[in-house]
């Protein structure tokens, strides 16, 4: 094997616009066949991986395809080349592909210990009746996976069913042994009629929140230290006594308060059936994406 000149020179673009590369040939002089390519620069590479995930994130942030090139002129250069209309269409074409074949894999081989489920409103829609229902996964060794994300109906039962028998459909046969969500009553109805072995556990930040909203400014940060007292015991036997302690102590000022906290007693404690290391993750819906805003 010998080095043998360069490819032709071409221009890759960057988050700092257009560089032109010149990959190093080599050549097999034993007759083999044996050729190579370079994991830096496949041989259709036309821009940089960044860009490749930057151009679908500003597509779902409104911008048009006709308006990429003028978007991107600052960074790209001023003709934004590879940009064009046309070119954003293909894009998007291959975009839509791989979630149909993302929402098509098998999960006959998978088994997730834990799954969290959210909706998630933003404002690329102007709908506020549709949201993504969002549900991820944890396997034994604790590995977290994307496994459904999809339009969904203001959170309904109906919705949810449907998203949680699509993965049965494609191989997910053993229920989670827990589930955790925030208030969404359509999510828990799905859950309990499609898997009504699966533990229950409310999103402690959703419930918080929840009480503290019921709460004048002033009390509130008192109530929200006996919260946090509750989830942060070291025990169940502690837990229970800090959460009958807390409805003791504010019951009688603030009552509709305390019955939005009693009313989700065991769902909220459920993560103590658990192993202790899985608590953190397991007590709240935090592993969805924090940069989308949860419904409550």
């Amino acid at each position: 094997m010998v080095r043998n000149g360069y490819l032709p020179q071409r221009p890759i673009q960057t988050g700092l616009g257009d560089i032109e590369v010149k990959v190093p040939k080599v050549r097999d002089r034993s007759g083999s066949g044996i050729k190579f390519n370079s994991s830096l620069v496949p041989p259709y590479l036309k821009r940089t991986q960044n860009i490749e995930e930057f151009l679908p994130w500003l597509y779902l942030r409104g911008i048009s395809t006709g308006d990429f090139s003028e978007t991107l002129k600052h960074l790209l250069g001023p003709e934004a080349p590879g940009l064009s209309a046309a070119t954003i269409s293909r894009l998007k074409q291959d975009w839509e592909q791989d979630y149909q074949d993302w929402t098509r894999r098998d999960l006959s081989k998978k088994r997730y210990v834990y799954v969290w489920a959210d909706g998630i409103y933003s404002n690329v829609r102007q709908d506020d009746r549709l949201c993504l229902l969002v549900i991820i996964g944890s396997d034994e060794s604790g590995r977290k996976e994307l496994l459904a994300l999809t339009d969904g109906y203001r959170e309904s039962a109906a919705s949810w069913e449907d998203v949680i028998t699509d993965l049965i459909q494609r191989g997910l046969k053993i229920a989670p042994k827990l589930a955790i969500g925030d208030g969404a009553l359509g999510f828990w109805k799905a859950v309990a009629k499609i898997w009504p072995d699966t533990d229950q556990q409310r999103c402690w930040v959703h419930k918080t929140a929840n009480v503290l909203e019921k709460l004048p400014k002033a009390v509130q940060p008192k109530v929200k230290e006996a919260l946090h007292n509750i989830w942060q015991a070291e025990t169940r036997e502690d837990a229970y006594q800090a959460f009958d302690h807390c409805i003791e102590r504010f019951e009688p000022k603030y009552p509709k308060a305390m019955e939005c906290l009693a009313k989700d007693k065991s769902s909220l404690l459920a993560f103590y059936d658990y192993p202790a290391e899985n608590w953190q993750h397991i007590r709240t819906t935090n592993p969805l994406s924090p940069s989308l805003q949860p419904s409550d």
